[in-house]
């Protein structure tokens, strides 16, 4: 393994790193495509590989034989078409604003999720004198985008819609997949199978990092992992076959002893009940570590690795530091200029996310540009 050197120099003044393993991700497209095979596995790269770097993560993806790819927005649109110039590339987000010509442009199909979005694509086909790739987004109970069955009805039964454009794919998404025991589940297979009913011979797609581990009934002609992909396990109970890919540290600043009695950090929310060490390192919630992994008294919160240790978060977390108590390892462990792993190794997205009561996605696409940026990836 090799770390890009155009980012080995700035780690000498690094307050925080994060490593991100191209080769990890690859990996885990490379065995979601073969959990799901014969249906086509894409990948979702919107806002910025889930913060990743698109510019790296992207041509990565390619080298391992990706050649689908879902962004959501214009601006994504045409950066993941300069990175991937002959790949099939989806808008998720459908026809934002004056949108539609520049999809044209770029050669992106927008995923149309109203008549209104149906309409307009069919009038710059017209406009055009060419029929446009596009996709359909239909809505089977997760009511957020996508048409509803009284529009999906209306625009399979009128064919001057239908005839004005190239109809490629028709998808929908799940709300429940990361619970395989939800009956909704079923019901939204189930709609989704007789909507589609309605577009003969068109590609269909439901399943995303959670619901591809829902089976195979679920995969159909394309599936679209992107939290999967980047090692994050989206599943309560069915983990999928990808490896961690993102790791996070933070430099000890300094290393302190309070007494018992005193508090740690803002608002007091922390006292000591014993001679304690307060490990302060430079992340906060500017870079992504949510405020709600501190642990006032009585709640369990975050915690980081030190050297191999796990250590509590303490006291509030604010906007540059995060302060844990050490008092329990080595004394030689925590040290000033020394590394605390906050995601990574025995902390995975799943563990930080839930001691902050959130989840791994939010964790991951909120982290900070302060942090350095290093790729690893396979010597050649």
């Amino acid at each position: 393994m090799t770390v890009d050197a155009r980012m080995s120099g700035a780690l000498a003044s690094a307050t925080g790193t994060i490593t991100i393993d191209l080769a990890a991700i690859a990996g885990n497209w490379t065995a979601l495509a073969a959990k799901v095979r014969p249906a086509q596995c894409g990948a979702v790269v919107k806002a910025n590989a889930y913060g990743l770097g698109a510019d790296r993560v992207i041509p990565a993806l390619l080298r391992a034989g990706c050649t689908t790819f879902f962004i959501a927005t214009p601006d994504e649109a045409e950066s993941a078409r300069r990175l991937a110039p002959s790949a099939e590339i989806f808008a998720l987000d459908g026809l934002v604003g004056n949108s539609a010509a520049a999809f044209a442009r770029h050669a992106v199909k927008p995923v149309l999720s109203t008549l209104d979005d149906v309409i307009a694509w069919l009038a710059l086909c017209r406009a055009r004198g060419e029929p446009l790739p596009a996709a359909l987004h239909i809505d089977t109970g997760l009511n957020r985008l996508g048409l509803p069955v009284r529009d999906v009805r209306r625009l399979a039964a009128d064919r001057s819609l239908m005839a004005g454009f190239m109809f490629d794919l028709v998808m929908s998404h799940l709300a429940s997949a990361d619970n395989p025991r939800d009956p909704k589940n079923r019901d939204q297979l189930v709609a989704f199978e007789t909507l589609t009913a309605l577009f003969p011979g068109v590609r269909r797609s439901l399943a995303a990092s959670d619901g591809l581990m829902l089976g195979p009934s679920y995969h159909f002609d394309v599936v679209r992992p992107g939290y999967a992909l980047y090692g994050g396990q989206a599943s309560q109970i069915a983990p999928a076959p990808v490896k961690t890919a993102v790791t996070v540290a933070a430099r000890i600043l300094a290393v302190a002893d309070v007494a018992p009695g005193e508090t740690v950090g803002y608002s007091a929310t922390w006292r000591a009940k014993r001679p304690s060490r307060i490990a302060t390192i430079a992340a906060g919630y500017a870079d992504g570590i949510p405020r709600t992994a501190s642990a006032p008294d009585g709640r369990p919160g975050g915690h980081v690795s030190i050297a191999g240790h796990m250590a509590p978060i303490v006291g509030r977390v604010s906007m540059d530091l995060v302060t844990v108590d050490v008092t329990d390892l080595p004394e030689d462990a925590a040290r000033a200029g020394a590394f605390a792993t906050l995601i990574g190794g025995d902390l995975s997205l799943e563990d930080a996310g839930f001691s902050a009561g959130t989840i791994g996605y939010e964790i991951l696409t909120r982290l900070g540009p302060r942090f350095t940026r290093l790729y690893v990836e396979e010597t050649t």
